[in-house]
């Protein structure tokens, strides 16, 4: 059997589970995840090798169809440039919903690349007698290659997910080494890590305009010492980033260094700050 190697772009709108998706895909967390709707602003690529295949997915961020800001133009931006070079796209939405912002990403998908639908949260609808209807509605809409439902939290499903793909990749050698997991930095990953944490534990009250800036990265043997910087517009915010006696910072940073030496295999040194940088964390995003 001839070996198949290929991109394959993971796109919805937001809050649909695309990173958890890719997290699971890949066989380790590498893309973070929460319930704000920006959380994913970067284009992530995580691999996955088996005997027979190399499957390079590119998480990306979820098509924003409310807002005209700044951040939200730079988010459509990097999901069209990632439509732009791949071999195959899952198009994922909550199974048993379909609105009008599932419609407005599904027309930007050309339709001549190979689509797939899948049809994410499938454990979570509550109706279970209505997926077969909500599945032929979806048939209507576009010549999907496949259409599957399933849970990103389901090993079966995500198995049958990577089996589903496997034939709609071209034959070609692997691009990574066989043990990559994605092409993103240790750095990159870290600021990725602590900002999900910022996220998870303020809730929707912080802006998404804030950032995490890691300052100073070092490794000797298998431990490393990261230096980071949460920043943020105002003092109202560096104060719900800190907590009362500073536990809700000293918390974000226990559960960043856990995931985090998880990740790398090895020990982790986390000092971490927060400062008010009106303007800075917004131009941080775009500079990136």
């Amino acid at each position: 059997m001839k070996f198949r190697c290929g991109t394959i772009a993971i796109v919805g709108r937001p809050n649909v589970g695309k990173s958890t998706l890719l997290n699971a895909l890949v066989g380790q967390k590498i893309s973070i995840t929460s319930r704000k709707a920006q959380t994913t602003r970067y284009r992530i690529q995580g691999v996955y090798t088996s005997p027979g295949a190399q499957y390079i997915f590119v998480d990306t961020p979820g098509f924003q169809t409310r807002y005209g800001g700044v951040l939200n133009q730079l988010l459509n931006r990097i999901v069209t440039a990632a439509l732009g070079a791949v071999d195959v796209c899952l198009f994922v939405v909550e199974a048993g919903r379909y609105d009008v912002q599932d419609q407005r990403v599904l027309e930007r998908i050309d339709t001549a690349l190979t689509t797939l639908l899948i049809a994410n949260k499938v454990d979570r609808l509550a109706n279970k007698s209505a997926l077969p209807p909500f599945l032929e509605r979806m048939r209507a809409l576009r010549d999907f290659r496949e259409m599957l439902p399933m849970s990103a939290k389901r090993p079966d499903d995500i198995e049958q997910c990577r089996q589903v793909v496997l034939p709609y990749l071209p034959v070609g050698s692997p691009v990574y080494p066989e043990d990559a997991l994605t092409d993103c930095s240790e750095r990159f990953l870290a600021a990725e890590a602590l900002r999900e944490k910022v996220f998870r534990l303020t809730g929707d009250e912080l802006p998404y305009t804030t950032t995490v800036h890691v300052d100073r990265f070092e490794q000797k043997g298998r431990l490393r010492r990261i230096f980071a910087t949460v920043l943020v517009e105002r003092v109202t915010h560096k104060a719900m980033i800190i907590g009362e006696r500073g536990e809700k910072l000293k918390q974000m940073g226990t559960e960043a260094r856990f995931d985090l030496e998880k990740l790398f295999g090895g020990s982790v040194y986390l000092n971490l700050w927060v400062k008010v940088k009106p303007g800075k964390a917004l131009k941080a995003l775009i500079d990136h």
